[in-house]
């Protein structure tokens, strides 16, 4: 066997989905997700229970949280390609820890108010964009090409059975021991991850070399700009979710004052349909070797827009046990369904971008993609405080719908096997032998 064979042969041993490095990349990001589901619940209902926020309060909370993406995730997208992306993701979950400890010691003395509130979000908001673009672009470090399918798909359905339990104990957490209490899960789940990824040995791609800070930054986007199928992947996301989370900054406080929800109850419903998204990342890769990976992506968009459409019919009359399951239904065919085509997209986005571009690509895909949440969170808070909640909704449920237009007017569904739309940087290298 030649000694380039053998050293493809450890490489791709090194690389596998199932190595150790990709295992502690798992365990850091099952313990983020566990802290961001706890946060994801025990934020609102901190605002909500303790400082007796409105709509609008919480509208902007929703702002704080998601504005940092639009405002720093092109120049740290340039930063993450300047350095090794490893310490970047440490540094992140440190930074979200310390400042979730920050409102948990706020709000227990007694001193938290709703702008310090928003400040601190904002403050772990800045380390969630270092991490999101961190994370995505140390991926294929670890994964070889041809694992990067089958390594989204377990870090999908880890997030997703992390979510089944996620709302469910974190309802629960709120109720027994209060929502500040609730977050030291958050901060406790943030130093797992820290210290899992500082775990990592494999060795990272070679930082690109400097130049103007402008032009790359111009490079990222270019880059996006230049490529239908990133442009596709980034129309559907960026339409998707403001709306989305329009609908969740309404469902939140529509569920506790107009539907009599606790906030276990609550918490129940978002466990049902976590559920929805384990299923999600379970059949995103069986259903892409059978139909494509297109039509997946179409057919799931429709599905997931469809069903919203019962969150404004729900009413308090029709009794606790029946709206958590009926709630708990529709987020789990929708979270089912944003799962499944996150998957296959995410694949897309890594197979089609080589790897000195992944931190400025992946950045410019979540200054739009989730830079825009931002509004949507403002926006519904504000047409909530005028209209109500349940009509609110109602308008943002309709408004998602222009995300399946733009799926369907694409070139998503026309995709057949993602694999064929790799660069030769991503393909796998084929590996003979001389014996």
């Amino acid at each position: 066997m030649s000694a380039r064979s053998s050293i493809s042969r450890r490489d791709a041993a090194r690389r596998s989905p199932l190595s150790a490095d990709f295992s502690r990349l798992w365990v850091a990001q099952g313990a983020g997700v566990a802290a961001a589901q706890i946060a994801e619940l025990a934020l609102p209902l901190l605002a909500v229970l303790t400082l007796n926020a409105s709509a609008l309060e919480l509208g902007l909370l929703g702002v704080a949280r998601w504005l940092p993406f639009l405002l720093l995730a092109l120049p740290l997208g340039v930063l993450v390609d300047r350095h090794r992306r490893r310490p970047m993701i440490v540094v992140s979950d440190w930074g979200r820890a310390a400042f979730t400890v920050a409102i948990i010691v706020a709000a227990v003395a007694g001193v938290l108010t709703m702008p310090a509130l928003l400040l601190l979000a904002a403050a772990i908001g800045c380390f969630t964009v270092l991490f999101e673009v961190s994370y995505q672009s140390i991926v294929p470090s670890v994964v070889a090409p041809s694992g990067l399918a089958a390594a989204n798909s377990r870090l999908a359905a880890t997030a997703a059975a992390v979510q089944v339990g996620g709302p469910g104990v974190g309802g629960l957490l709120v109720q027994l021991i209060t929502a500040p209490f609730a977050l030291l899960v958050t901060a406790g789940g943030y130093v797992i991850s820290a210290l899992a990824v500082g775990g990592i040995r494999a060795p990272e791609a070679p930082p690109t070399e400097r130049g103007r800070f402008v032009d790359e930054l111009r490079a990222g986007l270019s880059f996006v700009r230049r490529d239908k199928y990133l442009v596709a992947n980034l129309g559907f996301s960026a339409l998707y979710n403001p709306f989305i989370q329009w609908v969740m900054v309404l469902f939140l406080l529509h569920a506790v004052d107009e539907l009599g929800l606790d906030a276990f109850q609550v918490g129940l419903i978002l466990a049902i349909g976590a559920t929805g998204a384990l299923a999600g990342s379970l059949l995103a890769g069986p259903l892409t070797r059978r139909f494509g990976a297109g039509r997946p992506i179409l057919v799931t968009a429709i599905a997931e827009c469809l069903v919203l459409l019962v969150l404004p019919l729900a009413d308090a009359s029709w009794g606790a046990p029946t709206l958590v399951i009926v709630l708990g239904l529709v987020f789990a065919v929708g979270d089912a369904g944003a799962t499944l085509s996150s998957v296959i997209l995410i694949t897309i986005r890594q197979l089609r971008t080589p790897d000195h571009m992944l931190g400025r690509v992946n950045a410019s895909m979540r200054w739009v993609s989730y830079g825009t949440i931002a509004f949507g969170a403002a926006i519904g808070g504000i047409v909530g405080e005028f209209v109500g909640t349940r009509l609110g909704i109602l308008i943002g449920v309709l408004l998602t719908f222009s995300a399946v237009i733009w799926v369907m007017l694409g070139p998503l569904p026309r995709v057949k096997d993602p694999a064929e739309l790799a660069i030769a940087e991503r393909r796998e290298p084929v590996m003979t032998s001389t014996e």
